[in-house]
């Protein structure tokens, strides 16, 4: 029979049963992967399968309902921090916050004077290819935004794997406006569809 106990191995970092716990805190160590932002997708791919086969919920169909309960809360945490990992947003937000940087994005909404210029911009263009249902403009807007936000990732992955994390917040609450835009112009450009 299977037994939470044994779902995660003791890994080298891990030692006892209670420093495995503990170190399986972090999505990054949950998934055996280096802390930093460059990620190894099929890496990650494949140590998601592992831990998704250790605690699926066939293994437990036998075991006591706190082992299920327990399984089942693994499986979950899988999930978030695969969700979490794979989408180099929210990888690049973990990381800050795993490094104890709060990225304030309800309080602190201070961008660089140019990048506020910019939005102005983009919500200009958006606004009139709304009005004028100018799908070329949209199409023009997302490529633009798209760039964009290639351009601050790859900024934020140096910063990230430089361990410049404060630097590096600033350009996420950036690339987290770029996102919501993004979905802005998408909308707009599935009206037109």
């Amino acid at each position: 029979m299977q037994h939470t106990r044994d779902l995660f191995p003791t890994t080298p970092n891990s030692g006892t049963r209670s420093n495995r716990q503990r170190s399986m805190h972090n999505h990054f160590e949950l998934f055996q992967l280096p802390v930093q932002f460059a990620i190894d997708q099929s890496a990650l791919d494949r140590a998601y399968h592992e831990v998704q086969g250790r605690v699926h919920p066939d293994r437990f169909a036998n075991a006591s309902d706190s082992e299920k309960r327990v399984a089942m809360q693994w499986a979950t945490r899988a999930n978030e921090a695969y969700k979490t990992l794979k989408n180099p947003f929210k990888r690049a937000a973990y990381l800050c916050e795993l490094h104890g940087i709060d990225l304030e994005v309800e309080s602190n909404t201070a961008m660089p004077v140019t990048f506020l210029m910019q939005q102005m911009e983009w919500r200009e263009t958006l606004d009139d290819a709304r009005g004028n249902k100018d799908a070329a403009a949209l199409d023009k807007l997302e490529a633009g935004l798209r760039a964009e936000r290639k351009e601050t990732l790859t900024t934020i992955a140096a910063q990230l794997d430089a361990g410049q994390f404060k630097d590096a917040a600033g350009l996420v609450r950036q690339l987290m406006f770029l996102e919501k835009f993004s979905e802005e112009v998408a909308n707009a450009q599935d009206a037109f569809a």
